[in-house]
């Protein structure tokens, strides 16, 4: 389906490579704490801009044809391994963009690289999840936009203090706590999205 409507897969593209050229604009190459900051700022606008609208853009009949032929808990979890390519996908790009325009501070480029990947995960996981609610109740976009937030900040929060071990080469005492936090989030997340999805499946 994605391939069949090109023009929002490459809308997305678009969109990644104007942000980062508007950031390249407005503060140049930053220094690697500013240059972290920004880099998660936009993966969290490019996973509401794609991820996100994974659910909101089904239409209830074909809700019902789903229904016949799946379980809950199989499509979702096919819609959330979907959402977290996707967005590693476009994390791709953005690193790409972010290395021409605003420079490469990072010291150990394969851990962050990791980074992107657990960050793609939690940030796939919890809107997929939202917008399967979203979807449900009445295709309200702006439900997702509250129930959000307080589950994207704290991601957001460890994501780019686990970031700052590939920027510096310095040891970062609790890092493995706050990578066991994140991925326990994510878990988390997806239990819950298998249990509570069934249900509003049959809404």
């Amino acid at each position: 389906m994605e391939w069949r409507q090109k023009h929002t897969l490459f809308g997305v593209v678009l969109y990644v490579g104007s942000t980062v050229f508007v950031i390249y604009m407005m503060s140049g190459q930053p220094e690697s704490r500013i240059w972290n900051a920004l880099f998660w700022i936009t993966q969290l606008f490019v996973a509401v801009n794609s991820v996100a609208k994974s659910f909101l853009q089904e239409s209830p009949y074909r809700f019902r044809y789903y229904f016949t032929i799946v379980r809950p808990a199989t499509f979702l979890l096919a819609k959330m391994v979907y959402s977290v390519l996707l967005m590693f996908l476009m994390s791709l790009v953005s690193l790409g963009l972010f290395y021409l325009m605003l420079g490469w501070p990072l010291v150990q480029g394969g851990l962050f690289l990791v980074i992107t990947l657990t960050g793609s995960l939690s940030l796939s996981a919890v809107f997929t999840f939202l917008s399967a609610i979203a979807a449900r109740a009445q295709q309200n976009s702006a439900l997702m936009a509250i129930l959000g937030f307080p589950l994207v900040t704290p991601a957001l929060m460890i994501l780019s203090k686990l970031a700052l071990s590939a920027l510096e080469p310095v040891y970062m005492p609790g890092w493995w706590s706050l990578a066991l936090v994140l991925v326990g989030l994510d878990v988390l997340v997806i239990v819950l999205g298998v249990i509570l999805f069934p249900f509003l499946w049959q809404e």
